[in-house]
Parts: C-alpha cells; sequence; structure tokens
C-alpha cells in the first residue's frame, strides 16, 4: 500500500527524490545486455531476488555481473554458452526472458521450460509463437 505525503501551506515544495528502478523493467535490461557486447553499467537497479537469479545466468553464460556501490556493472564481452541450466531457469518465472538475446546473440538456444510462479500456472506460448515466427523450433520436449 502507497503512503500519501500531504503538504499544507503556502511554501513552495523543493527537494530531491530518489527513483529505484523497477523489477519489471530491468529483468528485460539484463538480458538485453548480451546484445551489448561489452560493457553496461545499469544505474539504479533494485537489488531483488530475480535481479540476482539474472545476475547467476548472466554469469553461467560466461559474462561478468557485479556491483559497485547502487550500480550493477555487467560485461558480455566473453559470453561463451547458449545454454542456461534446469537449475537457473527454474529459479525465476521470467527467466525465458533471455531466450531471445541468446538466440540473437548465438545463433541458437537451449533452455528448459522457466520456473513457477506463486501466481499458479503462466502459459509462456506467446513467446513460444513469436519465435516459431522468427524461425525458431523446439528442439524436443520441455526444450525451448
Amino acid at each position: 500500500m502507497s503512503q500519501l505525503l500531504s503538504v499544507r501551506g503556502g511554501r513552495r515544495l523543493e527537494g530531491e527524490v530518489t527513483i529505484q528502478g523497477a523489477k519489471n523493467s530491468v529483468l528485460p535490461i539484463l538480458a538485453a545486455t548480451l546484445l551489448a557486447r561489452g560493457q553496461v553499467a545499469l544505474l539504479g537497479c533494485p537489488r531483488l531476488r530475480d535481479v540476482d537469479a539474472s545476475i547467476r545466468i548472466l554469469r553461467h553464460l560466461g559474462c561478468d555481473a557485479h556491483w559497485e556501490a547502487d550500480a550493477l556493472a555487467v560485461d558480455t564481452t566473453a559470453l561463451r554458452r547458449c545454454e542456461i541450466s534446469d537449475v537457473l531457469m527454474r529459479e525465476m518465472r521470467s527467466s525465458a526472458i533471455f531466450l531471445g538475446a541468446i538466440l540473437a546473440r548465438c545463433g541458437q538456444a537451449d533452455l528448459s521450460y522457466p520456473g513457477g510462479c506463486e501466481l499458479g500456472p503462466r502459459p509462456i506460448s506467446e513467446m513460444c509463437i513469436r519465435d516459431r515466427c522468427c524461425g525458431c523450433h523446439p528442439w524436443g520436449p520441455r526444450r525451448i
């Protein structure tokens, strides 16, 4: 629940507020760093469980990812894998967001279905349909 700040009086309100990054915005950006083929700094990146899972995926792929104060530094120069292990894929529902970037960078990708969700099953069929339109096809049962 959000808090309400009520200001009364005849004075002009001034000041600065730091706005933290949002998980639903940063996760696709973390996947897109694979397309940069170099160094990327994400300022104000939230420190959340899904962000940590994305960092583990990037490291598994061969990238460097580490925190520098409130910024997340990612270097994708050393990308050496085009697969994400089942264990990493199951850590978060949005892990499938890496599929497009890995395909674009490597020309192939080997991913299992993503992890579960507390809200219940949510299909990724729309993403698979989109990827099939781009020429991608499942390589086996439960594989993308």
